[in-house]
């Protein structure tokens, strides 16, 4: 079993965004420049027709943007100039499709090599399917005496190094999963809890132990506490889960447990009317579906000691119905996306046939009870 070097507990407490590194660039306004560049995207587009006089440090021009499609082609045409002696050097631009805050060299959309005067370079990308809808950077170097591939935060004297903005559409649409923040987690109301969903898209690195993508949960304040449970074990990837305070204090924290190798479990006490936040992050980078149960030993959760709900059929394919229960039901996915939401009466068919093939949670709510049901779509 791994352990988790004490000092890592200090990162707990800073929670923040990853940045795009701004202290790079030339020093020198002096020779070589980027001259022009055109990025004609689909509802807006990115042209730069003079940049003379030349810029020391990395140069802000995210106003200008173009947009761009998940799985399209595009061409990107930049001319390497001068403002000043013509000298050789190296040319080269990314885009940064994954939003992490990086120029990865996966990212770069295309080089040069070369002295000015020279002619307009055209670089052919493709976008990735499959990413993340949102604003994001492109960043154009061009380095004098530098040399293929170069590293789009490097410090030197003489070049030109832009930013302009990108909106990426067309892929993933997060606006509608939450918990990628203390200021937007997923509310645990009640307990027994779970939750299946996956980290892999749509949510970035808050919490600063490890560089995964995290997911937040809250556990609002509550009377006569006792223990807490959530374990991660089923998941598909190897995890790292916490409990933490408002104001980063630890309560409790795991890498790997001795009941399900490398998925983690933790058990922890708050205080009487404590808010928790319960943090699911991978070890290292990694990330991917998880199964998140929380249970505990706690008075005053409006739990059901006998819970008569019975949903059948189950597996089901066109309708379900819920046997004795009348309330609000909410039905997720394993991404733990609302599919469903519904008011329903004893005994009243609820259709399911818009739902696609796999197992979804069904969160029942009455009289301020909740309680959670699993059902399976064929």
């Amino acid at each position: 079993m791994r352990q988790l070097l004490a000092l890592v507990l200090g990162f707990f407490s800073t929670l923040s965004n990853a940045q795009y590194c701004t202290s790079g660039g030339p020093s020198s306004t002096a020779d070589s420049n980027i001259e022009s560049v055109s990025l004609v995207g689909d509802a807006s587009s990115i042209v730069l027709s003079s940049n003379c006089p030349a810029q020391t440090g990395i140069q802000n021009l995210t106003s200008l943007s173009a947009s761009l499609a998940a799985g399209s082609n595009y061409t990107f045409d930049v001319t390497f100039g001068t403002c000043g002696g013509n000298y050789a050097g190296a040319g080269e631009a990314w885009i940064d499709f994954n939003g992490d805050g990086n120029f990865d060299p996966s990212e770069s959309i295309g080089t040069w090599s070369g002295t000015p005067p020279a002619a307009v370079v055209n670089m052919n990308f493709n976008v990735p399917a499959g990413l993340t809808n949102g604003n994001t950077r492109m960043r154009v170097s061009q380095q004098e005496a530098g040399s293929i591939p170069l590293d789009p935060c490097a410090a030197f004297q003489w070049g030109n190094v832009i930013d302009f903005g990108i909106t990426l559409t067309g892929g993933i649409d997060c606006s509608a999963y939450i918990g990628d923040d203390m200021a937007d987690a997923v509310q645990i109301s009640s307990l027994p809890f779970i939750d299946t969903n996956d980290n892999s898209f749509c949510y970035s690195n808050k919490n600063l132990v490890y560089s995964s993508p995290d997911i937040f949960y809250r556990i609002l304040p509550i009377s006569n506490v006792g223990s807490v449970t959530a374990t991660l074990c089923g998941s598909s990837y190897d995890t790292f889960i916490s409990a933490i305070k408002p104001d980063g204090t630890v309560l409790a924290f795991n890498d790997d447990d001795v009941n399900c190798g490398n998925q983690s479990t933790i058990t922890f006490t708050p205080t009487a009317n404590d808010t928790i936040f319960i943090v699911v992050e991978g070890w290292g980078n990694a990330s991917g579906q998880f199964i998140l149960n929380v249970t505990s030993s706690l008075v005053g959760l409006n739990e059901l000691k006998a819970d008569p709900f019975v949903v059948f059929p189950n597996p089901a394919k066109n309708e379900i119905r819920i046997d004795h229960f009348s309330g609000n039901i909410g039905v997720y996915d394993f991404l733990g996306k609302k599919v469903l939401s519904k008011q329903v009466n004893t005994n009243e068919t609820i259709d399911v046939s818009d739902l696609k093939s796999g197992t979804y949670t069904i969160q029942l709510q009455r009289e301020g009870n909740h309680y959670v049901k699993k059902l399976i779509v064929q």
